[in-house]
């Protein structure tokens, strides 16, 4: 008897099937979560696409430049170049001064907060769209309603207003007005939105960008950096109580605590610091890659060239 001829479309939805599916968390931290860079580029090695990346403050932020189609290295390279560079940021910052002083007032003085959707729309590169429809990958970007004290998750509408939302650090950044709500910086209810993975994919990632301080701990903080270490200990707190509730597959901790909030000037610096994660993540994917359990095996498909 001739053995049935092999079917090419049956194999074909058979690899389609077998291939696990991956969602991502990025966190909040401030320039900390630059080392989110690390963790685009290592899954663009593996040529994973994530099927829904949540990100909160500056996890939004990555996390949407990734879901607009940028690859690690492109973000890498802009960010480097926009922010990187104090000349290049002050110019960028300059650009943004109000033409006349009746436009500086027109919305009265606000001593030490910013429009951060300016910012953005300033730091970002051209590349992101406008809104939530054009992104290539589903985000969804974690803000807190100030008023009503609870998380809201912005995942359709206009992306710039959101991801200021999400990033709105209180007394550095001006909240947010989104649907009649007050929001602001979502990384203060939920630092790294895991649990809005759940059930979404095989594999499920977390990074977490808090940190914790560092330094002499014999010697008392000064009050800048009690205040930097009291928003850390909060987060780390909820992060704790979180994972006890449910975990990813794949929790990520780059070493970012000695940086602080705002210290995007030093983004070289701390790519540079926070690179070991590379090889965390990529010893990770290989373990969870190789399970015979999960049916697959090696690398989701070819690295890109």
């Amino acid at each position: 008897m001739l053995a049935d001829a092999p079917n090419p479309d049956a194999a074909k939805s058979a690899a389609v099937h077998s291939t696990p599916t991956v969602s991502l968390a990025l966190g909040g931290g401030g320039a900390r979560g630059l080392a989110h860079i690390h963790v685009i580029e290592v899954l663009d090695e593996f040529g994973i696409r994530p099927k829904l990346i949540a990100g909160s403050s500056i996890g939004a932020i990555m996390g949407a430049a990734m879901a607009a189609g940028l690859s690690g290295k492109e973000i890498r390279g802009h960010t480097l170049a926009a922010v990187g560079r104090p000349t290049e940021a002050l110019a960028r910052i300059w650009g943004l001064r109000p033409a006349t002083l009746a436009d500086a007032w027109s919305g009265g003085l606000r001593i030490g907060q910013f429009n951060l959707e300016r910012l953005l729309r300033a730091f970002l590169h051209p590349q992101m769209p406008e809104r939530f429809e054009e992104l290539q990958i589903p985000l969804k970007v974690i803000t807190a309603d100030f008023y009503e004290q609870c998380e809201r998750v912005q995942e359709s509408g206009s992306l710039f207003p959101a991801l200021a939302a999400s990033a709105a650090l209180p007394a550095v950044f001006l909240p947010v007005r989104i649907g009649g709500r007050i929001l602001i910086d979502g990384g203060l209810w939920n630092p790294v939105p895991f649990d809005h993975l759940v059930g979404t994919a095989d594999i499920t990632i977390g990074v977490d960008v808090v940190g914790k301080p560092t330094g002499d701990e014999r010697a008392i903080p000064n009050s800048i950096d009690s205040l930097y270490g009291a928003s850390q200990l909060t987060m780390r707190s909820m992060i704790a109580l979180k994972l006890k509730q449910c975990q990813p597959d794949i929790f990520l901790q780059p070493e970012v605590g000695r940086f602080r909030v705002l210290d995007f000037v030093r983004a070289k610096e701390i790519l540079d610091h926070s690179a070991g994660v590379r090889d965390d993540l990529k010893r990770a994917l290989d373990k969870r890659l190789a399970r015979p359990s999960g049916g697959f095996s090696g690398q989701l498909s070819q690295p890109p060239t």
